[in-house]
């Protein structure tokens, strides 16, 4: 039998197309990857304890200092309108005053009476001298030496609110524990 290059040539074809189809049909599809899961986190660890001989920083206001007693005890109490009688709250904040004063026997105050804008400069500066007055007669019942309290009127002169109306006068109608001395 005699082969034709027809026939060469028709073998070659099916010969490729044939390895053509084997080899699409062998060719696996790649599985999709999948990331394997995250290990739980871990809670992080504790800061090491600090040496003893190192102290731990202060939180809040250095005891004995004047942020401290404004901060810890306050440092002004407040009046109604045309009084220079002490309300209970105000009672209450010259108690812890005088206990920390008590406790601070080197430090000396200014007791700064104040009134709001209403009235003349001489009726002011008169309320406010009484209403120091009975600040610092306060605290020397609660045992703070007199010796070490002094007091000023400063009447309407120094406003802590410059605003007008109740609001900004009630804020005015006040005594001011100022420390001048002895403070750490």
């Amino acid at each position: 039998m005699k082969i034709t290059s027809r026939q060469v040539f028709q073998t070659a074809v099916v010969l490729a197309l044939a390895t053509t189809v084997a080899a699409c049909a062998t060719q696996k599809t790649p599985a999709p990857v999948v990331a394997p899961p995250a290990a739980p986190k871990a809670a992080p660890a504790p800061p090491p304890p600090a040496p003893a001989h190192i102290s731990q920083a202060p939180v809040g206001p250095l005891p004995g200092s004047e942020n401290d007693f404004v901060v810890n005890v306050g440092d002004r109490i407040y009046f109604d309108f045309d009084q220079f009688a002490l309300s209970a709250a105000g009672a209450a904040i010259l108690d812890k005053q005088a206990a920390w004063l008590n406790r601070y026997p080197q430090v000396t105050v200014r007791i700064e009476g104040n009134a709001d804008e209403r009235g003349t400069r001489e009726y002011n500066l008169a309320l406010g001298a009484r209403r120091a007055e009975t600040v610092k007669q306060h605290l020397v019942l609660q045992g703070v030496s007199a010796a070490r309290i002094a007091t000023i009127s400063y009447g309407k002169e120094k406003p802590v609110d410059a605003g007008t109306g109740e609001d900004a006068w009630a804020h005015n109608r006040n005594a001011h524990t100022a420390l001048t001395g002895g403070v750490r």
